[in-house]
């Protein structure tokens, strides 16, 4: 019993260990977002951190309304690609345990 308790023990150190590289990962990645065929780019960390932004001038200064929903669209892109990659780094982590859908790590 006591080998099989220190084996799990082993087991979710490595699990942990495995986690915290692939956070570091993800956090160093860097992602574009776009919208309007590219009109209106949005490169973010992934952490979540907007490190720039590009908007077709001539876009702006034709109609702004559209170039402000084009920049949120982007944002949203660049989050839903980082939301994607971590999906897929963490999910390799996590795949030995019968976790119930939905369960996501870390708590």
């Amino acid at each position: 019993m006591k080998g099989q308790i220190g084996q799990l023990m082993q087991q979710a150190q490595r699990m942990q260990d495995e986690m915290k590289r692939a956070q570091e990962e993800i956090a160093k990645l860097e992602v574009t977002g776009s919208a309007g065929g590219g009109a209106v780019t949005v490169t973010m960390s992934g952490g979540h951190e907007v490190r720039k932004v590009s908007i077709d001038r001539q876009l702006f200064a034709d109609d702004p309304e559209m170039a402000e929903d084009l920049a949120a669209a982007a944002v949203n892109d660049a989050v839903n690609k980082i939301s994607e990659v971590s999906k897929n780094r963490l999910g390799g982590v996590t795949s030995g345990l019968n976790l119930p859908p939905g369960f996501k790590m870390p708590f």
